[in-house]
């Protein structure tokens, strides 16, 4: 094999993996292809989450089935952990890897049956033939230099760098798959996560998002609270104190958070840093106390509230942005508009809305009182033009002030890029004056046509 592909669907955990797969294919010599070429390898790392992305998932490994008959195809991710009954239907030239610790050995196992066929396309076809779900351990026992992808030393493609620093959730929220398709906890040492973040500044990233599954559980064996130590967890905040020393790393960012990972340790580090951004993605789903107990959340309303409390009296102006769902099973009227109230009441500068949809294999999938599809799509579109009107009046408050942006699109006559505080600035783009992982500081100018921020005045760039 020469060269490779890689899709990849889902969460920022799924993006970082993918990046390890690239390069681990790249350490040994293969070359990813271009959007032209026909690849050799073809690796499809998949999500599972819902029932919408397993369908998108299968979609798009039959896609490459057609576009590329002859490529050798693996499928990873969490789809094969679910054991979809789909997958049986997808066919020939799939290799499912049902255990992610299995991945490097059966990447290597592949390529060691290419080159052993001397890059016969006959040959691999007829191998690639039957799917297969055994272990990579099974075909390959002698394996000892490929049990795990590497440390990443470059997030290819991107200028903000994700690092995966958690992995697993043994919860119980009643709508998610995770605790099945990622079970196991495992977090890294501070000391590995250090060593990558300052190679991935190294090698010109200046955001890095720390990310996790259940981040807040980093350092823990169990992503339940009442099991830990005092019902608080101290090793995040130790981690991103360290993280914001590392040399010459003028930004980090947090993926999600729970209001019981925002302990006053990690609050008081997010405050005393000036590159960590004060941008905070704090997961609410629902503003009813009734509907957060039948979901199996770990908070109340009231423990929501009293922490944005805290953030916003710490942290000067933060943007905070949230995951909520519309029309969770039982869902009434009032415990709706009591999501409606909460998320009036904080100012969310971002809300992302996911309008319920059954999971199979979640207790969700299973309760009394389905809402009907009609009235979960006008609960959804009425959170949606309320995150349009709360995003407009948060990004008004910094209207004539100076604010940093990292560029990350580049056209002829615009660029744009990220804010501090996670809302997209529109810059002119006179002379290609900037490019691409710029950091330019400017004096923001009321909102452009598309609900963005425009410049009236460049004070300065960080090139």
């Amino acid at each position: 094999m020469k060269t490779f592909s890689i899709s990849t669907l889902g969460c920022k955990v799924n993006q970082y993996e993918s990046q390890q797969i690239r390069q681990f294919l790249q350490q040994h010599g293969l070359s990813q292809a271009d959007s032209q070429e026909n690849p050799d390898l073809a690796i499809v790392n998949t999500c599972g989450v819902t029932s919408t992305a397993s369908a998108k998932s299968r979609h798009f490994v039959r896609k490459i089935q057609r576009l590329w008959p002859q490529c050798t195809i693996i499928v990873c991710g969490c789809l094969p952990v679910t054991q979809d009954p789909g997958l049986t239907e997808i066919g020939e030239n799939v290799h499912f890897v049902q255990d992610r610790q299995d991945l490097a050995a059966e990447l290597t196992h592949r390529l060691g049956s290419a080159t052993s066929t001397q890059h016969s396309d006959d040959t691999l076809s007829m191998q690639s033939t039957v799917i297969k779900t055994e272990s990579p351990k099974k075909i390959n026992p002698g394996c000892k230099t490929c049990k795990s992808l590497p440390p990443l030393t470059r997030f290819q493609g991107h200028t903000r760098a994700f690092l995966k620093v958690q992995d697993g959730c043994d919860g119980r929220c009643a709508y998610c798959i995770i605790p099945q398709t990622r079970p196991n906890l495992i977090s890294r040492p501070v000391q590995e996560i250090v060593d990558e973040a300052q190679a991935l500044v190294e090698n010109g990233h200046k955001e890095i998002v720390v990310t996790g599954v259940f981040l807040g559980a980093y350092g823990q064996t169990t992503v339940r609270r009442a099991k830990w130590p005092n019902q608080t967890n101290p090793g995040l905040a130790r981690l991103l104190d360290r993280l914001a020393q590392v040399k010459d790393l003028p930004r980090i960012r947090l993926s999600s958070l729970e209001p019981g990972d925002l302990t006053p340790d990690l609050i008081q580090v997010l405050a005393s840093h000036r590159n960590i951004m004060p941008h905070i993605h704090l997961s609410l789903q629902s503003g009813s106390d009734t509907v957060l107990k039948r979901m199996g959340r770990q908070y109340s309303r009231s423990d929501f509230e009293q922490v944005v409390e805290a953030v916003k009296d710490k942290l000067d102006r933060p943007a905070l942005t949230t995951d909520i769902i519309a029309g969770f099973p039982g869902e009434t009227d009032r415990e709706f508009q009591d999501t409606v109230d909460l998320a009036t009441q904080t100012g969310f500068s971002k809300m992302h809305v996911f309008a319920f949809s059954a999971r199979k294999g979640t207790a969700a999938a299973k309760m009394p009182h389905p809402i009907p599809g009609p009235v979960i799509r006008e609960r959804s579109d009425r959170l949606r033009q309320l995150d349009i009107e709360l995003a407009e009046q948060y990004r008004q408050r910094f209207l004539n002030e100076p604010t940093t942006v990292l560029i990350e699109e580049v056209q002829p006559f615009q660029c744009s890029g990220l804010s501090e505080r996670y809302f997209k600035v529109v810059l002119p783009q006179p002379e290609n004056k900037y490019k691409k992982n710029d950091l330019v500081t400017v004096r923001l100018k009321p909102h452009h046509a598309h609900g963005l921020i425009t410049p009236c005045q460049e004070l300065e760039s960080h090139a």
